[in-house]
């Protein structure tokens, strides 16, 4: 991951440099300074380090995490059929959403900085994906369980949620789940 995000960064940034792109925009996670034991996060990390060494006027769009990535998120904490998640917050929002608020940052003056986006809700990890299980008709049973890990880090309270700062949507989880249909298995 690391190599994949430095070595794709680098290389957007030498033609955008070289083309001179007036606003480079990076789609990033909310919470990645914030879990360092994440590979993945670390690895996002330095690509954003990387932006802001660039050279090139950027902005960055720290994203929560998608509603469209709650069975995602089920799968990787599923142990012998059961859903392990911590009671973390989170606040999601709809992939939409984030499409418009990047098009929004995209058409602006660049930041230099960090855009923090989320949903309008704040939600804890097990409630989500037990809330999301239920509509998709999944049957798992989802546990809490403070000692599991997302995505390889454990999370201790609120770093997947945005800041008191944040652009947030006003799609709700629940308002945009009877129209996002799970796709069939």
């Amino acid at each position: 991951m690391l190599e994949f995000f430095t070595t794709s960064t680098r290389t957007l940034l030498d033609v955008a440099r070289t083309a001179g792109v007036g606003h480079y925009v990076a789609l990033s996670i909310v919470g990645t300074d914030r879990l360092p034991d994440s590979a993945y996060l670390r690895a996002k990390v330095a690509q954003e380090e990387l932006i802001r060494a660039g050279g090139v006027p950027y902005s960055i769009v720290h994203a929560t995490q998608f509603f469209e990535f709650v069975r995602g998120i089920a799968d990787s904490s599923t142990v012998d059929g059961v859903v392990r998640l911590p009671h973390a917050g989170i606040q999601p929002m709809a992939s939409n959403d984030v499409v418009a608020a990047v098009k929004r940052v995209a058409l602006g003056a660049p930041t230099n900085g960090i855009v923090e986006i989320g949903g309008p809700d704040h939600w804890y990890l097990d409630d989500l994906v037990r809330t999301g299980l239920a509509f998709m008709g999944d049957d798992r049973t989802v546990v809490t369980d403070d000692e599991a890990t997302y995505f390889g880090t454990q999370l201790h309270g609120d770093e997947l949620v945005p800041g008191p700062d944040a652009q947030l949507s006003t799609l709700g989880y629940e308002q945009w789940l009877p129209d996002n249909p799970p796709p069939a298995r």
